[in-house]
């Protein structure tokens, strides 16, 4: 598996993006979901990460950078690849990423149904924080952060 910056504007990113959002609105309220659409992945500061085997794109991850803290932000692996171990994989990359910038922390924002996700992140020494920002007032959002 290869793990590479790509632009967003791509079809294959497009459709991991498109899945991600359905998935996210299949479960959660769409006021309470706070996905960074195309246009805002284009923004300098933010870094698209995609995996891909043989050139198929199997996952995602995006970090934001330039504000208090980096956040993570749409890691999404396709069903088909799930259990390979590609999300963390991708984790692997974007925390390398945020350590040789000198971040001190990631922060991330997900969703109080997601069960797998935060499993994961747990597994991987991520903390339960108090909701921040966007999602202060978002019943369903979960809130987490890994000291790096």
């Amino acid at each position: 598996m290869q793990i590479a910056i790509e632009p967003a504007r791509q079809p294959d990113v497009e459709e991991m993006l498109r899945a991600g959002e359905q998935y996210a609105l299949s479960v959660y309220p769409a006021e309470e979901c706070f996905m960074l659409d195309i246009g805002e992945l284009d923004r300098p500061g933010v870094t698209v990460w995609v995996a891909r085997r043989d050139g198929v794109a199997l996952g995602m991850a995006t970090l934001v950078t330039g504000r208090e803290f980096p956040e993570l932000k749409r890691l999404f692996v396709h069903d088909h690849a799930r259990g390979a171990g590609v999300a963390g994989d991708l984790l692997d990359v974007v925390e390398k990423h945020a350590r040789d910038a000198s971040a001190g922390v990631i922060r991330l924002e997900t969703g109080d149904r997601s069960d797998a996700a935060v499993a994961l992140y747990e597994k991987r020494g991520y903390r339960h924080i108090p909701r921040f920002g966007e999602y202060a007032d978002s019943a369903s959002s979960v809130c987490m952060e890994l000291t790096l």
